[in-house]
């Protein structure tokens, strides 16, 4: 086993690295930053920054989804976020955004609690392309046999199938209910499909098999995730990736010449956390609460994960909006300028620089750049 440790008798573990514990090299070149590209393309769609907006509905509404789209990116609505499950949901919005963080997992179940609403769905899809967006759309796996007839009738142009943890094949707990097989479902489709989370070679080579155009590697966790301390699932975001790129390289040579795109979810706050996860072999980044800061967000600067509502089982500590939000717009957020020297502001600015400064030209290009550890 590469890179074992022992932690008792007859028991060894692979060593894995968060992105804050690696750092990336510079080769003999550099480039001037106007000569380096951010673009990326996923099946048919494509965008000016490796961008996918985290499906929350603390950041991504029909609007901001439209304004990421303007910016260069790809939003992602949940099927069954607050946008399908109320007529307007402005007002559950803005209670969540002055809930006291101790009483907000309460009220993140309590407001989930009503049902998610196929009329809604239609309008929702409606709204992001009459804004000119492209249209992606997430639903979870368990739900996906149920909701995707609505999804996909509307004109939906991405399908994202995400939880916690997706493997190929959802088996459900009633043997009645048919299982959710990737692979047949996928095939069934004409529009492409995005998978995820997984955090290890052979499930994203797996998911890669289903025929899906993108994995999402990460389980999307964050300082304010808790699925660590509930379930003990805890893969370090650089390890996660190098193990899927790893994954669509052989993948690649298996099918001779079929790409899947990586695009890495959680451990992400600031341009060098980007950069870092690009160097380590993602094509796009999916980020959350960064977006969260910019004054477009439609929770006025509170975040809570998908999982965060869950009737059962929450996981995710509710981020109570502080008195610097919002930092910037989401245009400053994603592309500056910045006033910030932290890294928080111009976030594709500060990814683009590195590759610049590292001496490649693109997000293809640069994952081929030397890595070191440094933590």
């Amino acid at each position: 086993m590469r890179d074992s440790i022992e932690i008792g008798l007859g028991r060894s573990v692979r060593r894995g690295y968060t992105l804050d514990e690696i750092g990336i090299v510079p080769s003999r070149r550099t480039r001037d930053i106007d000569a380096v590209s951010l673009a990326w393309q996923i099946d048919a769609y494509r965008f000016d920054l490796p961008l996918m907006g985290f499906p929350s509905d603390a950041t991504m509404s029909p609007t901001t989804i439209a304004e990421v789209s303007r910016i260069g990116g790809l939003g992602v609505l949940d099927a069954e976020g607050l946008w399908t499950r109320y007529d307007d949901p402005t007002p559950v919005l803005q209670t969540l955004a002055g809930v006291e963080w101790d009483a907000a997992t309460g009220e993140l179940q309590r407001v989930y609690a009503e049902p998610v609403r196929e009329d809604l769905i239609a309008l929702r899809i409606k709204e992001i392309r009459d804004l000119g967006a492209v249209v992606a759309v997430r639903v979870s796996p368990q739900h996906t046999l149920r909701l995707a007839p609505a999804i996909l009738s509307a004109g939906v142009d991405l399908l994202v199938i995400q939880g916690t943890i997706v493997s190929a094949e959802h088996v459900g707990v009633n043997p009645a209910d048919p299982p959710l097989n990737l692979k047949t479902f996928i095939a069934d489709l004409d529009v492409p499909v995005v998978v995820g989370g997984c955090t290890n070679y052979q499930t994203a080579l797996h998911l890669m098999r289903t025929g899906a155009a993108g994995v999402v590697v990460g389980v999307g966790a964050d300082r304010w995730s808790t699925t660590g301390a509930v379930l003990g699932i805890e893969v370090p975001m650089a390890t996660a990736i190098v193990d899927a790129a790893a994954a669509r390289r052989d993948y690649l040579d298996e099918t001779g010449g079929r790409y899947v795109h990586v695009i890495a979810a959680g451990d992400m706050e600031t341009s060098g956390h980007i950069a870092k996860a690009l160097a380590c072999g993602a094509d796009a980044v999916m980020l959350g609460q960064p977006l969260a800061d910019a004054a477009e967000a439609p929770a006025k600067g509170a975040w809570w994960h998908v999982a965060a509502s869950h009737p059962k089982l929450p996981r995710g500590r509710f981020a109570v909006p502080d008195d610097a939000w919002p930092i910037g717009s989401l245009q400053e957020v994603l592309r500056g300028p910045s006033t910030m020297p932290e890294g928080a502001l111009n976030l594709f600015g500060g990814a683009r620089r590195a590759i610049a400064k590292a001496g490649y030209s693109d997000v293809k290009e640069f994952q081929k750049v030397g890595l070191i550890v440094v933590g």
